[in-house]
């Protein structure tokens, strides 16, 4: 024990000369430390007082150093003997010892404390003092809430919480957060988004790196992201949406606030998402149907009513619309009258064909939606443009065409002909709701298209 009363220390731990060696580097340690810490020879004698315990109570070094006791000035007398015994029993006790209990500020106030004790021993191994280092008891519940809360997150969270260094690269990973990934929590550190993710990384890393520049956004985002089906396998994934709060990282221990990286809190709302869209969806497809239906009954020529219903079915849904009617069975033959403009979208109007069957090849979309008197889907898929062109032109549509719908025209038990919606690259696939919606706008067209045959009969 260099730093001591008896050999002198000063400033905060004891009003003599300091001896040479080492009593000035423990002088700045101590008064380095966090926690308030002050130590007792075998005779109950202060000998060390450091800074923290003159912020806690207000007592400084030289009215603390060389004090018998705690009583009369840091504890009540009422308390000190049972305080002090507490205390002194550390030197012939294993380990630390924890305790809480009240001290006296200089000023006359009370501080409840817990504080940790232990033995200091002598270089002939027998106990020479007790050191004890303490906190206001507020102070350490905080710091064991936040450490709780810490482990919590990453142990039983309903939500994925990922730490992420300031590289970008998830340096913590909670239980929750590797299975939405699909991997384990090991595989997932030091890993590059890019390899965990496939859509939508880049806007993850974009809002990453805005935080760790200018700190969390006002409010969560919500984020479409793929997540890979098995680790390394370029197909199998699955689109997930994610409800994600940001916050910045920084080091409590530097003077100026130094990014560690930033904790990314998610959720997955995917359901909830796909759920509120299609309710969107649906409500806006039954109000096109409504609307078309009235602005059809103004029509005084039934196949202008046709055309206007597809007019109204296009918005949102595809870029164009061809109608072609039966002209002939066995193999079925199909002639266009009706389709948007090739080039950009514009309205349905008449065509005139003169009665000339499309040259459909077998296997088309169109006869086999006619046949089977049901609705046909077909798709470029992934191929490249060129191949999606090509693809397009064999089929007779539009070249930029990727997507198709082929929905039959029925009306009184007959198949009057097809109805075909094309999308272009910057939509989706048709999907079975799509469908759905197609054979209702094919019924309308159908009995305007059936009524147009028996006025003109």
């Amino acid at each position: 024990m260099s730093a001591s009363r008896r050999s002198g220390t000063t400033d905060e731990l004891g009003p003599d000369e300091p001896e040479p060696g080492g009593a000035e580097l423990l002088a700045a340690l101590l008064d380095g430390m966090d926690a308030a810490l002050c130590a007792f020879d075998a005779d109950g004698v202060v000998t060390h007082w450091n800074r923290e315990a003159e912020r806690v109570l207000g007592w400084s070094a030289a009215e603390a150093v060389g004090r018998r006791g705690l009583s009369g000035w840091a504890v009540r007398a009422a308390d000190a003997g049972e305080i002090e015994g507490r205390l002194l029993s550390a030197m012939d006790a294993p380990g630390r010892q924890v305790h809480e209990f009240a001290l006296v500020t200089k000023g006359g106030g009370r501080v409840l404390v817990r504080m940790q004790s232990a033995a200091v021993r002598g270089g002939d191994g027998k106990p020479a003092g007790v050191y004890c280092a303490f906190s206001e008891v507020h102070a350490q519940i905080d710091l064991e809430r936040s450490i709780a809360l810490s482990e919590a997150l990453f142990e039983n969270a309903s939500w994925g919480v990922v730490l992420v260094d300031a590289d970008l690269r998830p340096a913590v990973v909670n239980e929750h957060a590797a299975r939405a990934l699909g991997l384990g929590r090991t595989a997932v550190l030091g890993r590059p988004l890019a390899d965990l993710l496939g859509q939508g990384v880049e806007e993850l890393e974009s809002a990453l790196a805005h935080v760790l520049a200018e700190g969390a956004p006002p409010a969560p985002a919500e984020l479409w992201v793929s997540v890979r089906a098995g680790d390394g396998e370029e197909d199998g994934f699955e689109r997930r949406c994610w409800r994600s709060g940001f916050l910045r990282l920084a080091s409590p221990l530097a003077e100026e606030p130094v990014p560690l990286g930033v904790g990314w809190l998610f959720q997955d709302v995917t359901e909830a998402k796909l759920t509120a869209q299609e309710a969107s969806q649906l409500r806006f497809r039954s109000q096109q149907l409504h609307r078309a239906a009235r602005a059809a009954a103004e029509c005084e020529d039934p196949t202008e009513a046709a055309t206007v219903q597809l007019d109204f079915a296009l918005a949102g849904f595809a870029d164009h619309a061809l109608v072609d009617v039966v002209a002939g069975e066995d193999p079925v033959r199909l002639v266009r009258v009706a389709a948007t403009p090739a080039g950009p979208p514009g309205p349905c109007l008449p065509v005139a064909m003169a009665g000339i069957p499309v040259p459909y090849d077998a296997g088309h979309p169109a006869p086999q939606c006619a046949e089977r008197a049901g609705s046909v889907r077909a798709s470029a898929g992934a191929a490249s443009p060129e191949r999606a062109r090509e693809w397009a032109a064999a089929r007779q549509w539009p070249p930029e065409t990727v997507h198709a719908l082929c929905a039959v025209l029925r009306s009184r038990g007959r198949t009057l002909g097809v109805v075909t919606f094309l999308r272009g690259p910057g939509r989706g696939q048709f999907e079975r709701a799509d469908a759905t919606y197609a054979e209702s706008v094919a019924a309308r067209v159908a009995a305007a298209l059936d009524l147009a045959g028996a006025v003109g009969g």
